[in-house]
């Protein structure tokens, strides 16, 4: 009955000694159990982070190197023998590749197989849809082998592997008791589990996908996901050992990092493959089923319409246009109700955005001050009680930037967060400055007021980065996704921060979030305003409420026609104001469009990510 250990880990991006000590580590850590663990399975690209884009060929490594690395790790951890799986970047016979090593480590004793690289698995389907791009900076893998150790028998599934059905099928006919499946699949939506339990709707669907390989084929599955933000997109964690009956009998943490460990008892295949025999009839069946993949007809020449039998009972009458009396089949309307396509879990979100302003500002970017300007409206807010969590109320610093119009309540909300949190206060007059260079180029009368709203905004990212020089605290931002779309924003300005919690969640979802954290409720109820012009309001300028404006947002960014988001309620005028603001203001959501003239242009060949 080999003992099993999951490191579910948060790597250095790009920083292939530090996450080597990393994993000495954990080796250190689980060499005091007892019994000893038998493997330790870490995440995909364990040893560099996932999005690294075009610094693969930085990190990458030979299985036989990184071999090397690990014992040594394992000799400094003064480790017992033990077997490791590990993520990593590979270089192999001139091409990289997306792989996992399967090594044992120190000296054979205790049934453990001698030290040596056991098996390389390469990572067969990459994924280049959505947030990845894999296929752009890796090669393909090419097969799915099972391999023998001294307890059992083994396979190796890399994240996207797992996707496809014929993966897991492959690895069991092959024989494999246990299929490893390292993973950095970021979290995405808001799902529920079979249980109720709220996760990120990616980690439900993972966990659905893990449950069938095991059940379907009768072996145990480990999954081991990586943790933190890259570039914005967080990695959940959420590890699970599923047994092979496709129960989940072990279950890491969301967004933190762990090491689990689980005793495997392979007689449980023996048991639940007699239960369900499915493996047994792909093992008869298989061999007669594919013999003639391929070889089916594929027509020639133009495809023929079918035709329908006639059917004397309707008289030849297309039935679908007419009633159908006597039947007992019903027409029950468009089919099931999505139900309210905004709603979130708030209190998944706050633990998700605490933690990426964790990563982000502290691990990623080296900072342990946040700054944030505060406006007094629920957005800013939201962020410095977001802000306050991740960093603490004595490393967040609260700015307010007020103009001589500016509303005396704007003022006054924003003291109110101030104190009702506990952070350091800075107010900074804006009007001298604004008034001075204004001054100097309307001498002849005064700007329009979208010019001095637009220097206004600029103004306070002035104001809001040297602030952050003096003070070694990251500007944290506060646009939502709302705003984003609409280009509701004044471009090197509003949106300039580095970091930004709630630039994905519209601003429908920002209310239930800042209910949910305590905001205030006076900040909540007041319409929102960017406080540029006395009077002023977000919904009058756009002419249409946030509840409308988000839900057509929803639908037109998800593909629909304006016409099917007209059917699902909305005038034809409203989904024409938004989806016209949507389709003008692409530009605004861009860096500057630079003339490419070599084999080199930032962003095109040389690709780093930002947080490389």
């Amino acid at each position: 009955m080999p003992r099993l250990a999951i490191a579910q880990l948060r790597p250095t991006k790009g920083d292939y000694n530090a996450n080597l000590q990393k994993i000495g580590g954990v080796l250190a850590q689980v060499a005091e159990l007892d019994p000893p663990v038998d493997l330790v399975v870490f995440p995909e690209t364990a040893t560099s982070g996932y999005f690294v884009e075009g610094g693969v060929r930085d990190v990458a490594v030979t299985a036989g190197t990184l071999f090397r690395d690990l014992t040594l790790q394992h000799e400094a951890a003064q480790a017992p023998p033990v077997d490791v799986a590990v993520g990593f970047y590979e270089v192999f016979q001139n091409h990289f590749y997306n792989s996992c090593l399967y090594a044992s480590l120190g000296n054979a004793s205790s049934g453990n197989a001698s030290p040596g690289v056991k098996h390389v698995h390469r990572k067969v389907f990459l994924p280049t849809y959505g947030v990845f791009d894999e296929e752009r900076f890796v090669d393909r893998g090419r097969e799915i082998r099972a391999f023998d150790m001294s307890w059992g028998r083994v396979a190796i599934l890399v994240c996207e592997d797992a996707w496809h059905s014929i993966s897991g099928t492959i690895a069991a006919l092959q024989g494999a008791q246990l299929v490893i499946v390292p993973s950095a699949s970021p979290a995405r939506g808001t799902g529920m589990d079979e249980e109720g339990i709220r996760l990120p709707a990616s980690v439900v669907r993972w966990e659905r996908i893990l449950r069938g390989i095991a059940d379907e084929h009768g072996v145990w599955v480990a999954f081991a996901s990586l943790v933190g933000f890259e570039g914005g997109k967080g990695f959940p964690g959420g590890s699970v050992v599923v047994s092979p009956a496709g129960e989940i009998v072990l279950r890491g943490p969301l967004f933190e990092e762990a090491v689990l460990t689980y005793d495997v008892d392979f007689e449980e295949i023996t048991r639940a493959r007699a239960e369900a025999p499915l493996l047994a009839d792909l093992e008869v069946n298989l061999p007669h089923l594919i013999k003639n993949l391929g070889k089916g007809e594929t027509g020639k020449g133009k495809r023929k319409r079918a035709v329908v039998p006639f059917d004397p009972a309707t008289n030849g009458t297309d039935v679908s246009r007419v009633p159908f009396p006597g039947s007992r089949l019903h027409v029950v309307g468009k089919g099931v109700e999505e139900g309210d396509p905004l709603a979130i879990d708030p209190d998944l979100a706050r633990r998700w955005l605490v933690s990426f302003l964790k990563d982000e500002v502290v691990r990623r970017r080296g900072f342990t001050k946040g700054i944030v300007g505060l406006s007094g409206g629920v957005d800013s807010s939201l962020t410095a009680f977001l802000a306050v969590e991740a960093l603490g109320k004595e490393n967040v610093i609260g700015v307010r930037m007020p103009y001589r119009t500016s509303s005396p309540e704007s003022l006054d909300h924003a003291l109110l967060v101030i104190q009702t949190l506990g952070i350091e206060a800075v107010t900074i007059d804006i009007t001298a400055a604004v008034d001075g260079y204004l001054s100097q180029v309307e001498q002849n009368g005064g700007a329009d007021p979208t010019r001095r709203g637009n220097v206004m905004a600029r103004e306070r990212m002035i104001v809001l980065f040297d602030l952050s020089a003096k003070d070694k605290a990251l500007p944290i931002g506060t646009s939502n996704k709302s705003e984003r779309l609409l280009g509701y924003f004044t471009w090197h300005a509003d949106d300039t921060p580095p970091v930004n919690p709630l630039g994905d969640l519209f601003k429908t979802q920002v209310r239930a979030l800042a209910r949910h954290v305590g905001v205030p409720e006076v900040i909540l109820r007041k319409p929102p305003t960017p406080d540029l012009v006395p009077g002023q309001t977000t919904e009058g300028d756009y002419g249409i409420s946030y509840d409308k404006v988000d839900r057509i947002l929803y639908y037109l960014i998800r593909g629909m026609k304006p016409a099917e988001v007209v059917a699902r309620g909305f005038t034809p005028d409203e989904v024409a104001k938004v989806a016209g603001r949507l389709e003008s203001t692409h530009w605004k959501r861009r860096l500057p469009t630079v003339a490419m003239m070599s084999q080199t242009a930032i962003g095109e060949f040389y690709l780093r990510p930002v947080d490389y």
